[in-house]
């Protein structure tokens, strides 16, 4: 079966727009999320306290949470 997406993207949790592959979101919605949360989902770490930051990104998204309102714990 074809599909209409460019070859390694995936869709955008939040908007279902193509991402590029090892990125959370598309360009469009990352650049819409507050500052504090995109450093927050930017830092370095350990492997579990990054995969609950991504949690976290994602239960927001689920619930409907506006990109700009969305918290992220550092």
């Amino acid at each position: 079966m074809a599909t209409s997406r460019p070859a390694g993207t995936s869709p955008c949790p939040s908007c279902r727009q193509p991402r590029a592959a090892g990125k959370y979101l598309c360009g469009d919605c990352w650049s819409a999320l507050p500052g504090p949360a995109r450093t927050a989902l930017n830092r370095r770490g350990n492997r579990a306290t990054a995969l609950h930051r991504l949690q976290e990104l994602h239960r927001q998204l689920a619930a409907g949470v506006p990109l700009t309102r969305i918290e992220i714990s550092p």
